[in-house]
This record gives C-alpha cells, structure tokens and sequence, in this order.
C-alpha cells in the first residue's frame, strides 16, 4: 500500500529544495558577497522547518559550496556602483 499523502509530500519537499536553490543562485548573481551570505542565511534557517533532515544537508552543502566561489570582478564591479 502507497501512502500518496507522503509521495506528495516528498515532491512538494523536492521543489522546495530546487526553489531554494534557485535563490541562492539568484542572490550569487545579483548580491554583494556580505548580503548573499546573510540571504543563504536566512533561506537555511526557514527550509530547516521545512525539508527533511537529507534535504535541508543538500541544500546546506549547495550553501556552503557557492558562498566559497568567487563572483567575477566584473559582476562584482556592478555590484559596488550604483
């Protein structure tokens, strides 16, 4: 016996996870590191309500692993002038 309620739990989790993800990217793009860091911040703290315990670690590692990359000199430039 399938339990649909918790399959579809799981998606819904699923695209959580991926939203969160794209959020992070987004704020890569478009943030100063300062900012970002605090943005992945606070995506971290609300998804930890939200996903499972292996979810919320994914996503933490995907954290961790773009805050350690470097934004272009060029994006960075953007960033700093108005």
């Amino acid at each position: 016996m399938v339990n649909y309620g918790l399959q579809g739990g799981i998606a819904l989790n699923d695209q959580i996870l991926q939203a969160c993800k794209e959020l992070i990217d987004d704020a890569k793009m478009r943030c100063a590191d300062l900012v970002f860091k605090e943005i992945c911040l606070d995506i971290l703290s609300r998804a930890r309500n939200i996903l499972t315990e292996k979810q919320f670690k994914v996503l933490a590692a995907y954290a961790a692993e773009r805050m350690r990359e470097k934004v272009p000199f060029e994006i960075q430039h953007e960033l700093v002038t108005p």
